[in-house]
């Protein structure tokens, strides 16, 4: 008999793992989930990143719901163009807004340009997707956040000011990923 509960897979941002981020913390306590890996070179390369995200899901059997924050949301909308398998969902935490320059210390837009970010995907998303989104993220204002959801035919959660919800911003757990989740999951 196939267990259909679905497969959690966590799609990490441009700085790979960290030990107290709330992906990190939701994938130790998930009986069922799967982590995109860190990249070895080309840690930009969106391409690198998208291969990365499908070879992990390569190796899941059964329904799979996407989990991810920051630049993996990003990786995650660019390989929903060409998809060749189906997502039962997808939970897209705190999308950077590419189109603006990034703060200090977080690649330029040349450089994402070089290494193949642009143009963001604007086109409806082929699954069921939850956009949570900061208030005060320094990576992309609520209002171009919303219009990102808007365009991928996300349902938009707003959940408060919590910075890039990182431990950088205060945060290590972050339990209403789970609540997420679950209505991923109905």
């Amino acid at each position: 008999m196939n267990d259909q509960t679905p497969t959690i897979v966590i799609v990490p941002g441009l700085r790979d793992h960290v030990a107290d981020h709330w992906q990190t913390l939701l994938a130790a306590r998930l009986p069922k989930v799967r982590t995109v890996p860190p990249l070895e070179k080309d840690k930009l390369s969106l391409t690198a990143r998208v291969e990365a995200l499908e070879e992990t899901l390569a190796g899941v059997d059964g329904p799979v719901i996407l989990v991810a924050h920051s630049g993996g949301v990003l990786i995650v909308t660019h390989w929903a163009k060409s998809a060749r398998r189906s997502i039962q969902g997808a939970l897209l935490a705190t999308p950077p807004d590419f189109d603006t320059p990034l703060p200090a210390g977080y690649p330029t837009q040349e450089a994402l340009r070089d290494s193949g970010w642009f143009p963001v995907p604007r086109a409806p998303l082929p699954f069921p997707s939850i956009v949570a989104a900061s208030t005060n993220d320094p990576l992309g204002s609520i209002e171009r956040v919303q219009a990102l959801a808007r365009d991928w035919a996300s349902r938009f959660f707003n959940i408060g000011e919590v910075g890039h919800l990182n431990p950088a911003s205060g945060f290590g757990d972050w339990p209403q990923a789970d609540e997420l989740i679950a209505a991923l999951c109905r």
